[in-house]
């Protein structure tokens, strides 16, 4: 439920955004490209899905906890929530596809792989700030963004360079890449016969052949004592994925050995 004090913060953002665009003698909704409304202490926002061609958003400065206001805006390139008080960016921005520029420093970001997730589509984001959140204190946590963000060129005002990508992409590939190595995907089993057929001869030896159609023909091998026709052993090999364990929880589990609860699972059919 809605406090009165959300109530009058809404309200307020929506009588600013009216300020501005009288002041920049703008009628239509669809005509705003930016907004901004930095230092003015809101805990929350109007909704600014009517805005459809909005370009810039200046919401740095206020007392945001959540953001809940920006699912529409898909032409959206720049926007800026550092200074704020966020707990939980879930769900707020995966639409926004076309941001190049991100602001969010100076908030309480606590959860790494939550909050990247939230960038997994934003192909031109090219300027991240994540810095003075809790998460930032993740020893992971630089090569983690960059490997799952790749379009980067700065995060936290510093060049994302070529050898931190490759950096990167060793820690979080290598190790994938070593498993997957291990798995046999359809790979036959050459077992051979039972040992006991090996070590014993034909009770049969099989006929001379010429060219002499009187002669009788070899015999198939289902035809030979103590041999089937039975398919060849296959196996498959899998590894089980969600055994493994995430950024997360190693963070919270440090000095444990979570990678001993891994499991490569083996399915053996004819």
């Amino acid at each position: 439920m809605m406090s009165t004090g959300d109530d009058r913060d809404k309200s307020r953002s929506e009588e600013l955004i009216d300020e501005q665009k009288s002041a920049q003698g703008i009628q239509k909704d669809q005509d705003v490209t930016q907004i901004s409304l930095s230092n003015r202490g809101l805990s929350r926002l109007v909704d600014l899905s009517q805005y459809k061609k909005l370009n810039y958003l200046w919401l740095n400065g206020n007392q945001l906890r959540t953001i809940d206001a920006l699912g529409e805006n898909y032409r959206l390139s720049e926007l800026y929530l550092q200074d704020n008080e966020l707990v939980n960016i879930k769900g707020a921005m995966t639409r926004l596809t076309n941001l190049k520029i991100l602001m969010l420093q100076n908030n309480q970001l606590t959860r790494l792989e939550e909050t990247i997730t939230e960038f997994k589509y934003m192909q031109a984001l090219e300027t991240l700030n994540l810095s003075k959140n809790p998460l930032a204190q993740d020893s992971e946590y630089r090569y983690y963004t960059i490997f799952h963000v790749p379009s980067l060129k700065l995060l936290d005002r510093r060049e994302v360079k070529k050898s931190e990508r490759e950096d990167a992409a060793k820690l979080y590939q290598q190790d994938r890449q070593a498993l997957m190595d291990t798995i046999a995907f359809g790979r036959r089993w050459d077992a051979g016969p039972p040992q006991s057929m090996r070590d014993s001869p034909l009770k049969e030896p099989l006929n001379h052949v010429d060219n002499r159609m009187d002669q009788e023909l070899p015999r198939q091998p289902s035809e030979l004592p103590g041999r089937t026709n039975r398919p060849s052993l296959m196996q498959y090999s899998h590894f089980d994925w969600s055994m493994i364990p995430k950024v997360e929880e190693r963070r919270l589990n440090k000095g444990r050995c979570l990678e001993d609860n891994a499991q490569i699972v083996t399915v053996r059919f004819r």
